[in-house]
């Protein structure tokens, strides 16, 4: 089996269950749903669908950085909202931080997030 090793880097929210918020194996990174939670506070960023969707990703980046890596080694990207009216806001925000070649990525529309988030997103990353 593959050595499996969690990350859980200071600059994240800590997790809210039983599980890592990043866990490295066989080369990836697998990063746990973040949700837009400030780090410093504990709680939801204050704003729109496009300032959540900034913090989430800012807690991603926390956990590749934890890890060695960063943005630019992302290969895939899961995310979830609780009403797809939101995917143009939370889409052009998402823009901001990845450059082509893109990563591959699904948008889902879900009945409910952890904690009454209306945005959570996951990454996998490649850590060679």
């Amino acid at each position: 089996m593959a050595q499996r090793t969690a990350i859980i880097p200071a600059g994240a929210p800590a997790p809210v269950a039983p599980y890592s918020p990043g866990l490295a194996c066989g080369g990836l990174l697998f990063v746990s749903g973040q949700l837009p939670v400030d780090p410093a506070t504990g709680a939801f960023v204050e704003g729109d669908m496009a300032a959540r969707t900034r913090q989430c990703l800012c807690n991603v980046q926390a956990v590749a950085k934890a890890a060695g890596a960063d943005l630019d080694k992302v290969v895939k990207v899961t995310v979830f909202l609780t009403n797809l009216a939101d995917f143009a806001a939370m889409n052009a925000a998402y823009g901001e931080f990845f450059a082509a070649p893109f990563p591959a990525r699904s948008t889902i529309q879900v009945a409910a997030l952890p904690l009454g988030s209306n945005i959570e997103i996951e990454a996998i990353i490649d850590l060679s």
